[in-house]
């Protein structure tokens, strides 16, 4: 009984027809199209710019520090009955700023491209 032999390919180029990856370029990707950065932007453009896109998330984390910092302070002073509620309102806050970025993002996720 006679072997079924397949045709072999040449050992530089794999596949018959495909083009060999080039490293200096970008993998193109279907359905992917990276948007180019428009400007260079420093850190307080990009904070105030991030700001008002979901201000929610500024004044939650505010308030969660200034819950933590004031609670600290009952706590060192003695205060444990107002140190505890400041520290249950910390985690209130802590919730409310995460609320705040997962509405960002599906708010940010559903506006219309520009």
């Amino acid at each position: 009984m006679a072997a079924a032999t397949t045709p072999e390919r040449p050992k530089n180029n794999p596949l018959p027809g495909a083009v060999p990856f080039d490293i200096s370029q970008p993998p193109i990707i279907e359905g992917f199209n990276p948007t180019p950065k428009i400007k260079d932007e420093s850190f307080k453009d990009k904070f105030i710019r991030k700001t008002k896109e979901n201000p929610f998330v500024p004044i939650g984390c505010l308030g969660t520090a200034g819950m933590l910092m004031y609670g600290l302070r009952a706590f060192h002073q003695g205060k444990t009955r107002q140190s505890q509620l400041l520290m249950r309102g910390r985690i209130l806050a802590q919730g409310f700023t995460v609320v705040a970025i997962i509405a960002g993002v599906f708010f940010t996720a559903l506006r219309p491209k520009q």
